[in-house]
């Protein structure tokens, strides 16, 4: 459910160009093409629709650093949760600075200034060491904001960290917990399972995960139950305190062998239009969020 790769050509030429003039042009142009509807701004309703309004019009410097994969930890560490941080085994500016021979076995090295740009390493024999170098340097060169105008990510430094590999259990792939949060208030969890391949699947529940929400348009006919976490609640007190400062933040963590883990702080859930959506979702957390003054800068 992460934001597809561009295609190059005359689409994200389009795009580049529609950005220059304004983002709001091309997250209208955007809006449209996905979903068949104009964005109007002055009066934006849904979750999607207030969640574009934010990516334009509300430019908090503390929005980038939180979007930082690196910078966060330290705000995730000023908050009294350093616990919660996956171990740190590397921070670097370019592939070539990487030392693959002093690294684990397995691992996970990351870009920290945009989305699904992660090498996860489950057998460092396999890997391709130059193909990766090379992979991480492309990455370092790309302007995340310029792709669907967050501009969150624009002012975020490109560096590469490496971070230890999360495991719960050996036979079945990491569970990924989604806590929507607003105005530092958990609303639901969107719990995403089965992610090693192509049948992740995504459930929605409430606060207390004693209810599941029809929220998620592929699960609503799906004949599944996702347990509870063990470590839910501590990820639900994190969740509400990292969250304070936002009218909005999806806050991401892992439940490993009983205690939570730190993910990362997601402002912009699929550059904020998600067509996996049920109109409930949108009409409902569109409900949830108090927008803020204008904040440029």
């Amino acid at each position: 459910m992460d934001l597809p790769r561009l295609k190059e050509g005359t689409d994200e030429t389009f795009r580049r160009a529609l950005l220059r003039i304004s983002p709001l042009w091309l997250v209208r142009y955007l809006y449209k093409r996905q979903t068949g509807k104009w964005f109007n701004p002055r009066h934006p309703r849904t979750f999607d629709e207030k969640l574009l309004w934010l990516m334009i019009y509300w430019r908090h410097p503390l929005k980038s650093r939180c979007a930082d994969k690196y910078a966060v930890r330290t705000y995730v560490e000023e908050n009294g949760l350093g616990h919660l941080l996956t171990g740190l085994l590397g921070v670097y500016w370019s592939g070539r600075e990487i030392d693959f021979a002093g690294l684990p076995d397995r691992f996970v090295l990351k870009a920290t200034h945009g989305s699904r740009y992660n090498i996860v390493c489950t057998d460092k024999t396999a890997l391709d060491v130059e193909g990766a170098r090379r992979t991480l340097d492309a990455w370092l060169k790309v302007d995340f904001s310029k792709f669907c105008g967050e501009l969150h990510y624009a002012s975020i430094e490109p560096r590469i960290i490496c971070e230890e590999f999360l495991e719960d259990s050996p036979r079945t792939s990491l569970n990924d917990y989604k806590v929507y949060c607003f105005d530092g208030r958990a609303h639901c969890t969107m719990a995403c399972t089965d992610r090693s391949g192509a049948g992740a699947k995504y459930d929605f529940y409430d606060r207390d995960w004693r209810v599941k929400l029809a929220y998620s348009k592929t699960s609503l006919l799906a004949n599944r139950d996702i347990p509870k976490p063990a470590a839910y609640e501590e990820i639900l007190e994190a969740a509400e305190r990292l969250s304070k400062p936002f009218p909005f933040v999806r806050m991401d963590f892992y439940s490993v062998k009983g205690r939570a883990v730190f993910g990362e702080m997601t402002f912009t859930p699929h550059a904020s239009i998600d067509n996996y959506m049920t109109d409930l979702a949108q009409a409902t957390m569109g409900d949830l969020i108090k927008l803020p003054k204008k904040r440029m800068s």
